[in-house]
C-alpha cells in the first residue's frame, strides 16, 4: 500500500483508482459487519447472508439435511421460506403443516400439478406415472388400477413374495447366521424388492438375492440416481444443468444410472417379447393392453416399467430397513410382535401363513406404520402452483413458486403426534377394540395423499408384513455395536451406511 493508492495485484502494471479502492474497502467492511450482526442476532439455526442467501448454512448442514429442516420448521410454525443467493431465483417454501399438505394434495389438487419444473428435475422418469399430469396421468392411474384389481393379481404377488422369502431371503439369512457373520439388512431388502419387482413386472427374476449375493449393476444404480436427484432440489437449476452437460459430480452418476436402466429394461423386454398371451396372466401384458389407446413406443413402455420399479424396489426396502432398526432398539416391541405371530400361527410353521392371516397381525401393522411415520421412504415432495395462491398458513405463493413438503419433519412434530412423537410406539396404531387405527393421509403422508395416493399401498404393506414376520419368527436381530445409522443424502430416505446387524436363531440361548 502507498500513500496515494490501494494496490491490488491484478497485474504488475495495474492499480485501482483511489475512488474505487475506497468503495471496495467500504463494501468489505459493510459485508463483514452485516455478517457478524446477522450471526449474533439470528433466532434460527440459519441465516440469510448478504448476496449468498441461506446457501452457506445449507451446505454446512448438507449431511443432515432432513433433520436440519425439521429443526428449523419446529421454530417457524412448520412453514419457512428458504432464501437462495440473490438474483438466482432459487427461493423455496418448506412446509410440514398438515393444513398446507391437505390443501395442496387434496383440496386444491388441480392447482398443484407436477408441472414442467418437476419434469425437469425428474427427467429420468420420462413419461411414467410420477412425471405425468392431466390426461396422461389419468390414463396411467386407470391402467395401473385395472392391473391391481385383476382377480389373479393378489395370488400372483402372494406366490412371488413367498417364493422369494423361502428360496432367497431365508437361505441367505440362514447362512449368515450359521457363520456368525454380520450382514447389511438394507442391502438384503434392496435385493429382495428388486427381484420381486422385476419378477412381477417383467416376468424375470435377476436373482440378486441368492447365496453368493452377485453384483447386479441395475440394482445398485437406483441408489446413485436418487442421491443425484436430491441435490437437484438444492442446487440452482443452471448449476446442475451445467454439471449434466459437462458430466460432472452427481450428474455423471445419474447419467450412467439412466443408461444402465435403459439397457436392463430393454434387454428384459426383448427377452419377454411384447406378445399378448391369452392363456397367461402377466402384469406387463395388462399394462401394455391398457395403454393401447396411446401411440406406444419402446421408450414409453420403458418409462412405465422404470417408474414402477422405483416404487417397488426402494420405498419398501427403505421402510423395512428403518423398521428393523427401530425394532432392534426396542426389545419389548420385538417380543410383542413375535408373540402375535406365534399366536396367529397356533403351532403351525410360518410357511402356512396366508394373505388373510397377515392382515390380522395388528401389532406388526402398527410397528410398520410407526417406522413409516418416523422415517417415510419418500421424505419430501416437490410442488409448484400453476397460479398464485394463499396457503392455509397465510403464506402467499406465486405461480411456479418452489414448495417442498417435508414428510420427514411431519412425523417429528409434537403438534401433530404429541409429546411422545419421537418414541417408537406401535400401540399408537391400535384402537381400544384391538383393531388397526387409521390416521388421515394429510397427517400421515407416507403413502402420499389425495388423488395421487400410492396405488401400491396394500401391496407394499403385504410385502413388508411377509418379510418382517418371516425374519422375526426365525431370528432375533441385534445392531452391530458402533455402527452409525443415519439417513443418506437421497430423494429416498435410505441409510447412508446400511444397516449392519447380527442374526440369532430364536431357539438359540443367546436370544431374547
Amino acid at each position: 500500500m502507498t500513500s496515494s493508492y490501494f494496490l491490488i495485484p491484478i497485474s504488475r502494471s495495474s492499480v485501482i483508482h483511489p475512488q474505487y479502492s475506497n468503495m471496495l474497502l467500504l463494501f468489505i467492511v459493510f459485508f463483514i459487519s452485516a455478517t457478524v450482526f446477522l450471526h449474533r442476532r439470528r433466532r434460527l439455526p440459519i441465516t440469510n447472508w448478504p448476496f449468498l442467501g441461506m446457501t452457506p448454512d445449507i451446505i454446512l448442514n448438507r449431511n443432515r439435511m432432513h433433520d436440519y429442516a425439521t429443526q428449523i420448521l419446529k421454530l417457524t410454525n412448520a412453514t419457512f421460506m428458504v432464501k437462495g443467493p440473490w438474483f438466482t431465483n432459487t427461493d423455496m417454501l418448506v412446509t410440514s403443516d398438515p393444513a398446507n399438505i391437505h390443501y395442496m394434495l387434496s383440496k386444491n389438487f388441480s392447482n398443484y400439478p407436477k408441472g414442467p419444473e418437476f419434469r425437469s428435475l425428474f427427467d429420468i422418469l420420462g413419461d411414467g406415472i410420477f412425471n405425468s399430469d392431466h390426461e396422461l396421468w389419468e390414463l396411467h392411474r386407470k391402467t395401473t388400477m385395472s392391473v391391481l384389481k385383476h382377480p389373479e393379481f393378489l395370488p400372483l404377488i402372494e406366490t412371488t413374495f413367498k417364493t422369494k422369502v423361502e428360496n432367497g431371503l431365508l437361505p441367505v439369512l440362514n447362512l449368515v447366521s450359521s457363520r456368525h457373520h454380520q450382514t447389511d439388512l438394507q442391502e438384503i431388502f434392496q435385493r429382495f424388492t428388486f427381484d420381486t419387482t422385476c419378477t412381477l413386472l417383467l416376468d424375470y427374476d435377476p436373482e440378486s438375492l441368492s447365496i453368493d449375493l452377485p453384483f447386479v449393476r441395475c440394482e445398485k444404480a437406483f441408489t446413485e440416481a436418487e442421491e443425484a436427484l436430491l441435490w437437484r432440489h438444492v442446487l440452482p437449476e443452471r448449476v446442475w444443468k451445467m454439471q449434466k452437460r459437462l458430466g460432472l459430480w452427481k450428474e455423471k452418476k445419474l447419467s450412467e444410472a439412466s443408461k444402465v436402466f435403459d439397457e436392463f429394461i430393454y434387454k428384459c423386454l426383448d427377452l419377454k417379447g411384447l406378445e399378448f398371451k391369452e392363456d397367461k396372466f402377466g402384469v406387463l401384458t395388462l399394462l401394455i393392453r391398457g395403454f393401447q389407446s396411446e401411440k406406444m413406443s419402446r421408450k414409453f413402455i420403458k418409462d412405465v416399467v422404470l417408474n414402477l420399479m422405483i416404487a417397488g424396489r426402494d420405498t419398501t426396502s427403505t421402510a423395512l430397513s428403518w423398521f428393523f432398526y427401530l425394532l432392534a432398539r426396542n426389545r419389548r416391541v420385538e417380543k410383542n410382535i413375535r408373540d402375535e405371530i406365534e399366536g396367529q400361527l397356533g403351532g403351525r410353521e410360518w410357511e402356512s401363513f396366508g394373505l388373510k392371516e397377515f392382515e390380522e397381525l395388528v401389532y406388526l401393522h402398527g410397528g410398520i406404520c410407526e417406522a413409516l411415520r418416523l422415517y417415510p421412504p419418500v421424505a419430501l415432495e416437490h410442488k409448484s402452483p400453476a397460479t398464485a395462491d394463499i396457503l392455509p398458513s397465510g403464506h402467499v405463493v406465486h405461480d411456479h413458486t418452489r414448495i417442498i413438503l417435508s414428510f420427514y419433519s411431519m412425523g417429528r412434530m409434537e403438534g401433530i403426534w404429541g409429546e411422545d412423537c419421537m418414541e417408537f410406539r406401535p400401540e399408537r396404531w391400535v384402537s381400544d377394540g384391538g383393531r388397526v387405527k387409521h390416521e388421515p393421509s394429510y397427517k400421515f403422508p407416507a403413502f402420499h395423499a389425495g388423488p395421487r395416493t400410492c396405488l401400491g399401498k396394500e401391496m407394499g404393506l403385504i410385502q413388508m408384513k411377509m418379510v418382517a414376520s418371516a425374519i422375526i419368527y426365525h431370528y432375533h436381530v441385534e445392531l452391530v455395536e458402533g455402527h452409525d445409522v443415519c439417513p443418506s443424502d437421497s430423494i429416498i430416505l435410505q441409510m447412508k451406511y446400511g444397516l449392519k446387524v447380527r442374526l440369532f436363531p430364536i431357539n438359540n440361548n443367546q436370544t431374547c
